[in-house]
């Protein structure tokens, strides 16, 4: 093989092997929030209700309600947030696109000044910012990656992380309501198909974190069955005195 083969197969198997996963994109975090939450927060609201001992349809139709209350809220709330910064974010693109029109040897400079700053030399860093200065989107996009550390190209979509959040809510809060739906009578499996739940789901979000599976697993178990264990304990707390 000769020598430009051997650095053609490098240059392929290198490229094949150093690939990232999208860590900006907009579903992932409401996803894994919604999922969490919808999971913790129904199943904590079942435990708490079912410690007052009421009967299983009060259960159904409280777990039925706080799956719907808490896939809109956390819809709105996701749409909202993700809208209101991404307005902000195009608000400062405008802002340095004005700027770029207005001024544009002073942003040149700058850039350069930039660059000089990473360790570039000073009439490399000239002749860069220049050659990147000629096309005004090209220099914006760039502007915007250096000093707002953002890509105009890459914003997060208020309906993507809306959706995301709504259907992993649902699907969540779905798994403690789901034996009783099935018809259990009893607690327990409620219990146990949300904590089979929480573990999965910290398990799957491992897969795209540093983290064990079973380290991720144990800790959102943890978590969700501490939470459903007090809020069972001041259901029966209160339910004993009201009763």
């Amino acid at each position: 093989m000769s020598v430009i083969d051997t650095g053609a197969a490098l240059h392929e198997a290198h490229r094949d092997n150093h690939t990232h996963r999208d860590v900006s994109g907009g579903w992932l975090r409401p996803a894994v929030f919604g999922a969490m939450d919808g999971l913790v927060s129904n199943l904590a609201l079942i435990t708490g209700v079912a410690g007052g001992a009421v009967s299983p349809q009060t259960i159904v139709i409280t777990g039925l309600a706080g799956l719907a209350a808490g896939a809109f809220s956390m819809a709105a709330g996701e749409y909202t947030s993700v809208a209101s910064q991404r307005e902000l974010v195009l608000a400062e693109l405008e802002v340095e696109r004005r700027e770029l029109r207005r001024h544009p040897k002073d942003e040149q400079r700058e850039l350069a000044a930039l660059y000089e700053s990473r360790g570039v030399e000073p009439s490399l860093a000239r002749q860069v910012a220049e050659q990147l200065s000629r096309d005004p989107e090209q220099a914006l996009e760039i502007h915007a990656r250096e000093e707002l550390g953002i890509d105009p190209s890459d914003l997060p979509s208020p309906a993507v992380a809306a959706v995301s959040s709504f259907g992993s809510f649902a699907l969540g809060a779905l798994l403690p309501v789901l034996p009783y739906l099935l018809g259990a009578t009893a607690l327990w499996p409620a219990v146990l198909l949300a904590l089979l739940g929480l573990f999965s789901c910290g398990a799957a979000v491992a897969s795209v974190t540093a983290r064990t599976w079973w380290y991720s697993g144990l800790r959102q178990l943890i978590l969700g069955g501490a939470a459903a264990a007090v809020t069972f304990g001041l259901g029966a707390l209160f339910g004993t005195a009201v009763g």
